[in-house]
């Protein structure tokens, strides 16, 4: 496979190799621990996967880990937008509690805050951090990781800048594929000790620059959008787009997306994502598919693929014209909350389990101490699925709780902070600093959200009810 970019790398990774690793745990117990690799994909959907049924996506690697794994059908994050769901994966926390709860320069937050492979670290697991790590622009190396290869910001789709270990680098060559080889330095460095590997993909999100503020600007590369691999591109240009029921359709009982502001159209005005779009963030994910192949291919390598806990996710889900929306993440329907969740772990995980429980992105961090053969601390908001992934489970939870802030950057989101409540029936949406345009609506008799039941008579009960529960679930992660 041709995957050209021209740096030192041999030398970095010799390097890496080279780096000490603290040893903390007896050698006994550190060969019985399972190797985990945690694999993060930006802005991917839900349905954009061949594993869940999309009509041309093509994904083998990422569909073997679903199928000799477990599946999790109903996988939420908990904030629909980039720094504070990273922030829900690593902590097993809220936003309201870890500190992340927007994507503004959280740089010195970011550093303070008790991470699972921190956790591990300190037991004696050689953790790795590579890829975008967008909490804040500080690129700089983060407590708990051995291995540091983090992007500044957004980070670039091609000829990306990295920190590694405290220095930057200047790599050339399509970022996936920069990634992936850094990620094969340290799976196959020698080492005595487990291994944590998470991967933090800049794909499939647009090549842009974030500022301290939060705000956007033109990439430095000055090549903008959805940019595959060179090998990748246009291998699905020709591809009709199944939109779901709910593309294209301005919202007409949705008062927070329906205000005018300024000279700015309403938020929902039924904007559709272009299909080239569309297309181009598949082929986006070809990359990121073929790194997860060799990744795994390297694992077997070693012999440790049984031994190897793989997780792929995604931190929020994208909008392809559902509401009239078209790349705004930041609200709470299903489009946006719904992520991809799998794990494979045959030494712990039959294949083909198929959990239907919903599932947080808050629950990561406990299930992978757990699994490590940890006990999770205390505090935190997220529940183990350990109990899911060997069918023990009878008392799961039937409600969770969604947060967002209200922006102070993007000004067609300004003061839409919201709390939410999503049950296994209805979503009740409370907006924090609008008056009169909170939502409400029954899944089940209305999946794709299109009547909001907030003024009917009939569903005041309803309403009553989930304020109470969205109180509870509040004072509870308080």
């Amino acid at each position: 496979m041709a995957r050209k970019f021209t740096v030192l790398i041999c030398t970095l990774l010799l390097a890496a190799c080279s780096r000490p690793v603290e040893e903390t745990v007896a050698p006994d117990t550190a060969e019985s621990r399972p190797n985990i690799v945690f694999v993060l994909i930006d802005d991917l959907r839900w349905d954009e996967l061949g594993a869940a049924g999309h009509s041309f996506a093509n994904t083998p690697n990422i569909d073997r880990i679903a199928r000799e794994g477990a599946y999790f059908s109903r996988a939420f994050t908990t904030t629909p937008l980039c720094s504070p769901a990273r922030a829900t994966f690593l902590t097993g926390l809220y936003p309201h509690t870890n500190g992340i709860t927007d994507n503004l320069a959280r740089n010195e937050q970011s550093h303070l805050l008790e991470t699972f492979p921190k956790m591990l670290n300190a037991e004696g697991y050689d953790t790795a951090f590579i890829g975008k790590w967008h909490m804040g622009n500080d690129d700089s190396p983060r407590p708990g990781f051995s291995t540091w290869a983090g992007m500044k910001g957004q980070g670039e789709a091609l000829n990306p800048e990295l920190n590694i270990d405290g220095e930057r680098q200047q790599f050339e060559g399509y970022v996936t594929d920069i990634l992936t080889e850094l990620s094969l330095g340290f799976v196959n460095k020698p080492r005595q000790s487990p291994f944590l590997l998470y991967l933090s993909h800049k794909a499939l999100h647009p090549n842009i620059t974030q500022l301290d503020d939060g705000s956007s600007v033109a990439s430095p590369s000055g090549v903008p959008g959805f940019i595959a691999a060179e090998r990748h591109r246009g291998r699905f240009a020709s591809e009709p787009v199944v939109r779901r029921p709910n593309s294209g359709i301005a919202p007409i009982d949705k008062p927070a997306l329906m205000r005018q502001i300024g000279e700015l159209p309403p938020l929902g005005e039924a904007t559709i994502t272009p299909e080239e779009t569309i297309h181009q963030r598949q082929e986006m994910l070809l990359a990121v598919d073929e790194s997860l192949g060799d990744i795994v291919a390297a694992i077997d390598a070693l012999g440790e693929l049984d031994n190897t806990i793989i997780v792929v996710t995604s931190d929020h889900g994208y909008w392809y014209g559902e509401h009239g929306l078209s790349d705004e993440r930041r609200l709470a329907y299903e489009e946006a909350l719904r992520i991809p969740l799998m794990i494979r772990y045959p030494n712990r995980i039959d294949a083909g389990t198929r959990p239907s429980q919903m599932t947080l992105s808050i629950d990561l961090a406990p299930t992978m101490l757990e699994l490590a053969g940890s006990v999770p601390p205390g505090n935190l908001h997220g529940r183990s699925l350990v109990p899911l992934l060997d069918g023990n489970e009878t008392d799961w939870r039937s409600s969770f709780l969604v947060e967002y802030y209200s922006d102070t950057v993007f000004e067609r989101i300004f003061t839409m902070g919201y709390k939410a409540v999503r049950t296994d029936q209805y979503k009740y949406i409370q907006y924090v600093d609008l008056e009169n345009m909170n939502e409400l609506y029954d899944l089940t008799a209305d999946p794709y959200e299109l009547r909001n039941l907030i003024d009917e008579p009939n569903y005041a009960g309803v309403v009553d009810k989930m304020q109470t529960e969205l109180q509870r679930l509040l004072d509870s992660t308080s």
